[in-house]
């Protein structure tokens, strides 16, 4: 979208809205879309589509230099088509409806995120974003945060999301510039190529050198969400050099 989009505080936790075919503006907002997948999108996509980590992004992103410190960003790509609408929705809406990426679940909500390093405890801040061609606002259909939330299945999301934002939001120092693209390399396969990642896993020393427990070293096998919170654990490390998982004596 080229124009800003309004932004309103969220009152009393509460606001009206729902989308559904009966509506003239259904799908209108799965067009012309800067939609940055993160890595919880992604493994749920090409998960959903059957695909390799691989052959999903080859065949529905484009890579994209990010905002935050240079990390690369995995944006969704349009089809190139009059609208350049989603190549997932189709005129009954969306065909991966079940696994459709965290931006389009939580719309029209937006959610900030904080957390201080060395908490567990996550602050949230939540706003409605009202575009003017969404016809849902009109509805009467009454929700609040927690409520919305739950129905759209947010948890996991915001789960990976906050953990994977603090890697990219992090204020310490990539280091040597020399070194600054090995660090790209290893932090685009940690969180996009999670195929890539289980292979480095086991077919390098990287259980010899860290203290992974024995029943997560089962489950990474076959589990992606699992082998995905091993590899936010792990990214501060080559990053930043921060042990999130324990080296071995």
């Amino acid at each position: 979208m080229d124009h800003p989009e309004p932004f309103e505080y969220l009152e009393n936790n509460s606001f009206s809205f729902a989308c559904h075919p009966g509506l003239p503006c259904f799908t209108e907002c799965c067009r012309d879309l800067r939609l940055a997948l993160t890595p919880y999108d992604v493994l749920r996509l090409k998960n959903r589509l059957g695909l390799t980590s691989n052959d999903f992004l080859d065949q529905y992103t484009v890579i994209k230099p990010g905002e935050h410190n240079g990390f690369p960003a995995v944006l969704l790509s349009m089809l190139e088509n009059e609208h350049r609408t989603c190549p997932f929705v189709t005129p009954s809406g969306c065909r991966i409806y079940e696994d459709r990426p965290g931006a389009c679940r939580i719309y029209p909500i937006g959610r900030a995120s904080s957390r201080t390093q060395g908490q567990d405890k996550t602050r949230e801040f939540h706003f409605v974003v009202k575009e003017g061609h969404c016809l849902g606002f009109n509805e009467p259909r009454q929700w609040t945060v927690e409520n919305w939330s739950q129905d759209q299945g947010l948890r996991p999301y915001a789960f990976f999301n906050d953990r994977w934002t603090e890697i990219i939001t992090h204020k310490g120092s990539l280091g040597n510039e020399e070194m600054i693209p090995n660090k790209m390399q290893m932090f685009f396969m940690a969180s996009y190529n999670l195929d890539r990642f289980r292979q480095f896993v086991f077919e390098s020393t990287f259980l010899q050198r860290f203290d992974v427990p024995e029943e997560s070293i089962y489950k990474i096998k076959t589990d992606d969400e699992e082998l995905l919170k091993l590899a936010l654990q792990w990214l501060k490390f080559p990053l930043f050099g921060e042990k999130g998982i324990p080296l071995r004596q």
